[in-house]
Formats: C-alpha cells, sequence, structure tokens
C-alpha cells in the first residue's frame, strides 16, 4: 500500500491482526527484506507494519540534499506511519540503518515501543568504542561521502562493486533494479552523507545517551558480517537502561534475515511473544 505523509509517500506492506510489529531495513534493500518473517510474525498474532524508507525502492525520494535524507526524517516518517494506522504502541525491529533508525525513534519516544530488536548493528557508542578493527571495516563510509565518486565506483560495470559489497545477499538483482533509476543510487547513500559522518565513526568519542528504560532490547549479530565487529553489538548491552537479550547467528553474513530466514524469525518470534 502507499501511504501519504505530510513530506514523503512511502510504499508500506501492512499484514496481519494483534500487537503492531514495526520493520524497518536498512542500506540499499527495501521492505522485501522481512518477507520471510512477516508470514511467521502474522501466523503467530502479530500485525506487521513494514515500510521502504524514504530514498528507497519504491517510496518517494525527495530532493533537498543529504539534509533530506537524515535518520531523523525517517523517525519522524516513521511516527508519522504509525499516527495513520492509529498504532500507540509497537514493537521496533531494525536491520543495518534500520536498527540506527528504530533506536531514534526508541529513544525521543520510548512511550511508543513495546520493545526493541536491533540486528546487525547496535548503539552508536558500542560501535565507536569496537576498536581499530571497526573503522577498517568500516572504509567505505568514507567513500559514501563523496558525491558522483562514490555513485560512479558503485555502480561501475553493472554494478561490480556494490555487487561484491552486496556477496551474500541472496536478492542481489532484486535490491540492485531500483538503484538504476536516475538519482535512486544518490538517495540511498544520503542516508550515509547525512547519518553517519566520518567525525562520528573516527573522531574522539562524543556524548550518546544510552537507549532508554521501559522496553527490552534485543540485539542480533552474525559471524560472517564483514562490515560489522561483534564487539559493536555485544557492547550494546552497557548502554541499554532496561534489559538486555543478545544472540549470535552462525555461518551467515550481514543480510541474515534473508540469508537464515527461519533462525531469523524464530529468534524474533521468541523474544516478541516473551514481552507482549
Amino acid at each position: 500500500m502507499r501511504v501519504e505523509l505530510s513530506d514523503v509517500t512511502l510504499d508500506v506492506e501492512v499484514s496481519g491482526e494483534g500487537p503492531a510489529v514495526l520493520l524497518v531495513h536498512g542500506f540499499p534493500d527495501s521492505h522485501r527484506l522481512w518477507r520471510h518473517q512477516i508470514p511467521v510474525l502474522n501466523a503467530a498474532g502479530f500485525r506487521t507494519i513494514a515500510p521502504t524508507l524514504r530514498g528507497f525502492g519504491a517510496s518517494d525520494r525527495p530532493e533537498g540534499g543529504p539534509e533530506a535524507y537524515s535518520p531523523a526524517a525517517s523517525v519522524g516518517d516513521l511516527v508519522q506511519l504509525l499516527d495513520r494506522l492509529d498504532v500507540e504502541r509497537a514493537h521496533l525491529v531494525g536491520h543495518d540503518w534500520g536498527a540506527g533508525i528504530v533506536q531514534g525513534l526508541a529513544q525521543g519516544l520510548p512511550h511508543r515501543v513495546l520493545s526493541l530488536s536491533l540486528l546487525s548493528v547496535g548503539h552508536i557508542a558500542a560501535y565507536r568504542q569496537a576498536g581499530w578493527t571497526q573503522k577498517q571495516l568500516s572504509w567505505y563510509v568514507l567513500l559514501f561521502q563523496i558525491p558522483e565518486i562514490a555513485e560512479n565506483w558503485l555502480a561501475h560495470d553493472d554494478f561490480a562493486n556494490l555487487r561484491d559489497m552486496l556477496a551474500e545477499h541472496p536478492d542481489v538483482e532484486e535490491v540492485l533494479e531500483p538503484l538504476r533509476a536516475p538519482g535512486a543510487l544518490t538517495s540511498a547513500l544520503n542516508i550515509y552523507r547525512a547519518g553517519l559522518p566520518p567525525e562520528l565513526v573516527f573522531a574522539p568519542e562524543l556524548p550518546v545517551p544510552p537507549l532508554p528504560d521501559g522496553f527490552p532490547v534485543l540485539g542480533i549479530w552474525s559471524s560472517g558480517d564483514r562490515f560489522l565487529t561483534e564487539y559493536q553489538m555485544t557492547g550494546t548491552s552497557e548502554r541499554v537502561s532496561g534489559s538486555w537479550q543478545y544472540e549470535r547467528v552462525e555461518d551467515a553474513g550481514h543480510w541474515f534475515p534473508v540469508e537464515r530466514p527461519e533462525s531469523t524469525g524464530e529468534l524474533l518470534l521468541s523474544f516478541l511473544k516473551s514481552h507482549s
């Protein structure tokens, strides 16, 4: 369905009945990332809301440069979406950039949160304190900041370099297709340019508040992740005010929701059922 908000119209999949679960994808995906988990959650009595973020897939790509794609803008979209669907409180689930965005929602409006599930990406303070190994794995963050150069490098030779970055992703062709549209790759990269400037990754630590109390937090990391260390997830435990649960998915890369769909569904369902 298409849901019109104040700034953008988002492509959203809504299904099922029961407590709401908001599923938020990351770069460079769409709500298709969750297609395996949605029927599992629906069958267990949850209503799923899976938006495609602004700048991605079939959702709008607003003009205005990187600032139009800040994580705060996406948080605002999600709050409006919940309001449009008459959802007062929801379980928040995010993968990759989606994990950062749902953390922003939880920081700003903790009373709207039933639980928080972070897939792959933990708290930014743990990410910053994960040492030089994490900084080396984050090399692409610097590249993505450079307009035109990043786009040309990723798209060259039929997206050869982006294909290499997505090597473990089972849906490479489906992910690449929307990025072929004029301006689509820039819109997707703008989330890095607005939300993860180099100083946030590489400069001396800036104070970042912990996740507030009032809801449980689940962290899931996969052993084959080529972009993120385990510590940036396990270290999130020190930035959680409420209860914390950590799960590790073996033999899977960064996109484990589609690489290991059954394991991901089981972990999410177990956590959500225990906190509903």
